[in-house]
């Protein structure tokens, strides 16, 4: 039992490591690589207006939670929060622990698009963030919707210089873009996981857009896309595991119109003394004509008999 006792502790311990390491790995600075297109396709520079009180844009004509903050443009959209250096992305996914206080500060009333849990929180406050993703982000990001009003930071200026690129005149490669950026817009990001975002990008190659469709419903219990993807394959993968029973092989197939050779001697015994029976009843001068067999000789003796 002691033994028993000390393996379980063990494996406790082992699991609480793992699950701590996975989580620090899994947040790491934060934002992903700009490769996701959320399905915000803007004819041209949005229309960014200011939220009085703080330090954050929103565009009321924009089709979706849209915002710009800290030389960003910011987007909730799917329950996830989106960032991009670009008005038209693509789009970089953010870790719900390292969005900026400013843009979760934000009011209901300026998301364009709420999702339907917004519309019991009142309008003049932020989202309960807490209350949506859970007792875990709340202890991590405690005091998120509380800070003094008074040292509220300036409004980072707008890339106006993105004005001149529209259509086919956009950046088609997030590599085009950070040199247009670096030449044209002279701001430097206050927000410290933005700013290491922003190095890390400028490192790593980023491949084509991956493109995320809207779906008709979504809700906190919906399947991720990533998921979704895999129905598909075991649906393609399945016939090939049954074709082998659809067309079985020709030498499993049961030969017809053979008899057993098992049963041939034995019918070759039964006919043999037949055949003697009826030699003997000929050298003897009988015949098929006179009895036809043994039983009907002696009956026919028997009758003879009683008539004489």
């Amino acid at each position: 039992m002691r033994r028993l006792r000390h393996c379980f502790i063990v494996l406790g311990l082992l699991f609480c490591l793992s699950t701590t390491a996975t989580a620090s790995v899994s947040v790491g600075i934060g934002i992903g690589l700009p490769n996701v297109s959320i399905g915000i396709n803007l004819g041209g520079y949005p229309d960014l207006r200011p939220i009085p009180g703080y330090p954050v844009y929103y565009a009321p004509n924009v089709p979706g939670n849209y915002f710009f903050y800290d030389g960003m443009y910011w987007s909730f959209w799917n329950d996830n929060w989106y960032v991009s250096s670009w008005y038209n992305g693509p789009w970089a996914l953010v870790d719900p622990y390292v969005v900026p206080v400013y843009i979760l500060r934000v009011p209901v009333r300026y998301y364009v698009e709420p999702p339907v849990y917004f519309r019991s929180w009142a309008p003049n406050y932020p989202p309960r963030w807490g209350q949506h993703w859970g007792r875990g982000w709340e202890d991590r990001r405690h005091g998120w919707d509380r800070w003094d009003r008074s040292r509220t930071p300036g409004r980072a200026p707008l890339p106006t210089y993105q004005r001149r690129y529209t259509g086919d005149r956009y950046p088609s490669s997030y590599e085009q873009q950070q040199r247009v950026r670096r030449d044209s817009y002279r701001y430097q990001p206050k927000n410290n996981v933005v700013r290491q975002h922003l190095r890390e990008a400028e490192k790593r190659p980023s491949g084509p857009p991956v493109r995320q469709e809207r779906p008709e419903m979504r809700g906190p219990g919906a399947m991720p896309p990533a998921q979704m993807q895999r129905g598909p394959e075991r649906e393609r993968q399945a016939p090939m595991q049954h074709e082998p029973r659809m067309q079985p092989p020709a030498q499993h197939a049961p030969k017809a119109m053979e008899p057993p050779r098992g049963h041939e001697p034995r019918i070759e015994q039964r006919m043999e003394p037949r055949q003697e029976r009826m030699q003997e009843r000929m050298e003897r001068g009988g015949g098929p004509e006179r009895g036809g067999g043994q039983g009907r000789g002696q009956g026919q003796d028997r009758d003879d008999g009683r008539g004489r």
